[in-house]
């Protein structure tokens, strides 16, 4: 499960031109610190406010030169230019890749740097032969929401308050976000639940998001086979 290079990344899921992916270093820590303050000031409470402090790279983030570590963050780059940022975090036992933050400055935000990251974040995953990535997508705006369906993503749930934001200035309060997650598949066959091990209302939820679900099912069984 180690982390393929930029350089792999970018042949696979080519950059809009004239952009590149660097891996972080430790001498770019406070120029991303800077950076995320200033163009995503919301996560200065929550999940992602980690990404603010200096201490979080040192113990967790693996750095460019320096031994692996299981959070991936990787620079956007134009030129000489810090155009945005994205990162992953590898979840070894459950062979699972969290897709956990993307920031992109204003002026680049036409570029479409956000649904690279996403497919770049994915092609991670397949190469470590994950079974599943996921992410979280705000509620505010529909941009990230629309970036996952266009490459296939789907929408698993809605987290009502799993997350604080900063809303206004010194007004934090809990939000919704939207789950997006891509089956994988990795090295491991899925095996679909039981419809006599769930309750009426899980059923009934299973088959919204998953519509072929009956279907895919019989057919399993058919075959005798988890798939």
């Amino acid at each position: 499960m180690r982390w393929i290079s930029t350089r792999e990344m970018m042949r696979k899921v080519p950059p809009p031109s004239g952009y590149r992916m660097e891996l972080l270093k430790r001498s770019d820590i406070s120029k991303l610190i800077r950076f995320i303050a200033s163009w995503f000031p919301d996560i200065s409470v929550g999940a992602a406010s980690c990404y603010l402090r200096r201490d979080f790279y040192a113990e967790k983030v693996y750095l460019a030169g320096e031994p692996e570590r299981d959070v991936l963050v990787v620079l956007i780059l134009q030129g000489q230019e810090l155009a945005g940022m994205f990162s992953c975090e590898r979840e070894r036992d459950a062979r699972t890749l969290y897709a956990g933050l993307a920031v992109v400055a204003p002026e680049h935000r036409g570029a479409h740097l956000g649904q690279t990251c996403i497919a770049m974040a994915e092609i991670i995953g397949r190469k470590m032969k994950m079974g599943l990535i996921y992410g979280m997508a705000t509620m505010k705006v529909p941009y990230v929401q629309r970036a996952f369906e266009l490459l296939g993503w789907q929408l698993i749930g809605i987290t009502p308050g799993y997350d604080r934001e900063m809303v206004a200035p010194g007004v934090v309060k809990r939000v919704f976000e939207a789950v997006y997650a891509k089956v994988l598949g990795g090295d491991v066959g899925l095996l679909p639940p039981n419809p006599r091990n769930l309750t009426q209302k899980t059923k009934a939820f299973l088959r919204i998001l998953f519509p072929g679900f009956g279907a895919f099912k019989r057919a399993s069984a058919r075959r005798g086979q988890i798939v």
